[in-house]
């Protein structure tokens, strides 16, 4: 496999079942397997109004994860930050750093759809504002003493900050992009990144941020972590593997696109095609046995340049035991290759 790279989870959490209780507790045994596996950690989105994201405040289903883990690292990718009150956020960040030891990976953003923002009363103008003050504000709280902050939209004077995170000056930083300008700040600032891109565009992006992270005057050996996502499944045979991938993945597909249809609007920057075959034809779905993803994973991994890949193997109807034989065979043919 390919040397200096890691392995994560990402999940929007979407409804697969009838029963939310059952799918919460299947998703929890997942999370056990993922610990178990040693992949890096697990990465949960945030969406509201929609069955794309049955977590819309994922701070809660992490405290579950906290404690139904020991080593996997996990956070949200990403706390839509203008739906939060800062204050209240900062408290729960440290909370949940507290709670599992030191594994909270903290993923920041503003909300990419504006349809979900909107519900919340604000619009993607207001939001983008909000966001950068309310990071500010989050990261100057983690330092304790007193907290004292006058934005436009927040304001503080004299608060006791009696909660500090574990992880010191705050937990490691995580930003959603699709753009390589939007590189710049991360680089500068040593953040983690994530895209769903296909190659090309993962290799622009990666690309830029290297060059951003030397301009900065940064070691090449101290690299944040870039990485890709992709929908994979993998079972003992290649038919197998794509007979789930193509039951799952149409399922998984109208939950993301219902919101969207139902206001007439298009996804912003992404665009998924109808059958799961268009999927990994455009390289974004990997389905197979344990060689054959395996190799294309190498494949997209050099092509990109990417760092860190990170896996959804439970989306749409996918069940626990399918989800856990790819979990299993990851593991045991690829992960530790």
């Amino acid at each position: 496999m390919v040397e200096d790279i890691s392995y994560g989870i990402f999940d929007h959490l979407d409804q697969g079942q009838d029963d939310l209780a059952a799918h919460y507790e299947d998703r929890l045994r997942l999370i056990e397997a993922y610990d178990a596996a040693g992949f890096y950690a697990y990465h949960l989105a945030e969406h509201h109004a929609t069955p794309l994201g049955m977590a819309p405040s994922p701070g809660i289903f992490l405290a579950s994860v906290a404690q139904r883990s020991k080593r996997l690292r996990f956070g949200p990718m990403v706390y839509c930050l203008p739906l939060y009150h800062p204050i209240r956020l900062l408290e729960e960040i440290c909370m949940l750093d507290q709670l599992s030891g030191g594994r909270l990976e903290l993923g920041v953003g503003r909300g990419i759809s504006p349809i979900e923002v909107g519900y919340f009363g604000l619009d993607t103008e207001t939001a983008a504002p909000m966001y950068r003050e309310a990071l500010e504000l989050i990261l100057k709280g983690m330092q304790g003493g007193d907290l004292t902050f006058k934005g436009e939209h927040y304001q503080v004077t004299d608060m006791p900050v009696t909660l500090r995170p574990r992880q010191q000056p705050h937990p490691p930083l995580w930003f959603g992009l699709s753009h390589p300008d939007s590189t710049v700040w991360a680089a500068q600032n040593g953040v983690n990144v994530i895209t769903n891109r296909d190659e090309a565009g993962s290799r622009q992006i990666t690309d830029r941020y290297r060059q951003e992270w030397q301009t900065a005057g940064n070691d090449a050996a101290t690299l944040p972590r870039m990485g890709m996502s992709r929908h994979i499944v993998i079972a003992e045979t290649e038919a197998e593997a794509f007979d789930i991938a193509r039951r799952a993945y149409p399922i998984w597909r109208r939950s993301f696109y219902q919101l969207w249809d139902r206001h007439g609007m298009k996804p912003i920057n992404v665009n998924f095609p109808e059958s799961f075959d268009e999927l990994a034809t455009l390289g974004q779905a990997i389905a197979g046995t344990p060689d054959q993803v395996a190799s294309e994973i190498e494949r997209q991994a050099n092509a990109s340049g990417i760092n860190y890949f990170l896996c959804r193997f439970a989306f749409g109807d996918i069940r626990y035991d399918e989800a856990k034989q790819s979990v299993d065979l990851f593991s045991r043919y690829i992960a530790k290759s």
